[in-house]
């Protein structure tokens, strides 16, 4: 057995962090006077480097994304849709639409021109291959080895082209790595916790018995682990891999694979990130352990803050299994929590900032303003990269246009592949997020502004 409870590098999870009942361990930290804005997010010009087709694209598709309705029977709609119009002709009516809004392309040569047009406007591409499951949607190994090619492209289109100098990926363990054994590890390390060397042992090739996992199990584990490590070996010192979270109860399982490959491989820089989740109320103390794990073995700690996508579906999990809800009760706390982890994150920068960094994955205004007031306070240089932030492709580019104007890092996140491909990924994300699609109002009245401006000049110039 090569776990130790004692061990240094031990990765243990209680019970109650599991299972997501134990309230937040830390008080939650509390805004504070904030001063006048320096970041000005009314400003329609912010979109005056869009095309009048791309305004009048994004006025359609934010309109119909403001409609409960769609969002939450959008993958019905389109499954129905599909079938009427057949594969060809429903491609042909999306691409121009939600795909074209929210998907950088198909191919290579479709995404640079894509990729090329948002590093003119001072934003980087963080390429995202929109593959992941579920339970009860393992694949088998070969499409697993399959996943594994795909992301390797991936590290290599990031790198190859000279879209940006510090080029980022998504990358989710699921694809890799079936949800059910995910499940079963984070079982496992309840009881007893894994030493990180374990896991680094295996992904370099050793033959190595994992506590807890069957011979199967452990096989299955083995295999994923030096796929991660293939992934992992070939990107650093090129492109930063930020691994998504997913859903609590696998959670602690790819947080444990994600903190091995940070052993491993961010000894002398940040090339392997984990995400915290913000909505949940264990979020803060998880940073807190993870900061301390990375001091104490002695690698450096990427930290993608993200409010959390997986709200509606862990409440009712957690009403079905009798569980107390892990989610905080009120979006205000919620904003304490992505608040207070982002001011230890920034301390902590500013104290080390060659081996900590952090992306600010948000679409909230207030935190982005707070987070480049913050960055100003404690002496954080904007170009240095120790501090980004970052937006989806297609929404919130009134925050991210007007950042990259200020001379601040800022990322979008990248999905790309065929309809077929990215149209399960969209659904998925338009009703995981369908809080911030439906709340998109401002952005709406601010193209909508710059849409009639750009119209006017029309006019004038027609009839001058």
């Amino acid at each position: 057995m090569l776990c130790s409870r004692l061990s240094p590098s031990s990765f243990h999870l209680s019970p109650l962090r599991l299972l997501g009942t134990a309230a937040s361990r830390t008080v939650g930290f509390k805004q504070a006077e904030l001063h006048p804005p320096a970041l000005n997010f009314e400003d329609p010009s912010a979109f005056r480097v869009k095309s009048l087709g791309e305004l009048l694209r994004a006025l359609t598709v934010f309109r119909l994304c403001s409609f409960p309705v769609l969002v939450n029977n959008c993958g019905k709609l389109m499954s129905v849709a599909r079938s009427i119009l057949g594969g060809k002709a429903f491609s042909l009516m999306l691409r121009p639409t939600v795909y074209a809004q929210f998907v950088a392309g198909e191919n290579e040569s479709e995404i640079s021109r894509s990729m090329e047009k948002m590093s003119l406007l001072g934003l980087r591409p963080m390429l995202a291959v929109p593959i992941e499951e579920d339970l009860g949607e393992s694949v088998g190994e070969k499409r697993y080895n399959d996943n594994m090619e795909i992301m390797l492209e991936c590290v290599r289109m990031s790198h190859s082209n000279a879209w940006c100098e510090d080029p980022m990926m998504q990358l989710k363990i699921t694809a890799l790595l079936s949800p059910e054994l995910c499940v079963k590890l984070t079982a496992v390390i309840v009881q007893q916790p894994y030493d990180l060397d374990l896991l680094v042992r295996a992904m370099d090739g050793e033959d190595v018995t994992f506590p807890g996992l069957d011979q199967k199990e452990g096989a299955h584990l083995m295999c994923g682990l030096q796929r991660l490590d293939k992934i992992a070996k070939a990107s650093v010192n090129k492109v930063r891999v930020l691994v998504d979270a997913e859903y609590t109860y696998m959670n602690p399982a790819l947080s444990l694979v994600t903190m091995a490959m940070m052993k491993k491989y961010n000894t002398d820089g940040a090339w392997i990130w984990n995400t915290y989740q913000c909505y949940l109320k264990e979020s803060r103390s998880l940073l807190m352990e993870a900061l301390s794990l990375s001091k104490r073995e002695g690698f450096c700690l990427g930290v993608k803050l993200v409010r959390g996508a997986y709200m509606d579906k862990e409440r009712k999990l957690a009403e079905k299994e009798g569980r107390l809800d892990p989610i905080h009760q009120s979006w205000e706390d919620t904003n304490d929590s992505y608040n207070g982890c982002l001011d230890v994150m920034l301390r902590t920068i500013s104290q080390n900032p060659e081996r900590y960094r952090i992306i600010v994955a948000s679409h909230n205004e207030e935190s982005v303003r707070r987070a480049a007031r913050r960055m100003e306070e404690l002496h954080i240089d904007r170009d240095r990269g120790s501090v980004c932030f970052g937006q989806l492709l297609g929404m919130c580019d009134h925050v991210s246009l007007t950042l990259a104007k200020e001379g601040y890092a800022v990322y979008k996140s990248v999905p790309y592949g065929s309809v077929d491909d990215t149209i399960p990924y969209l659904v998925r994300r338009a009703q995981e997020n369908r809080t911030v699609l439906q709340g998109i109002r401002k952005e709406r009245d601010l193209l909508r502004r710059e849409f009639k401006h750009r119209m006017g000049l029309i006019v004038r110039g027609g009839s001058s």
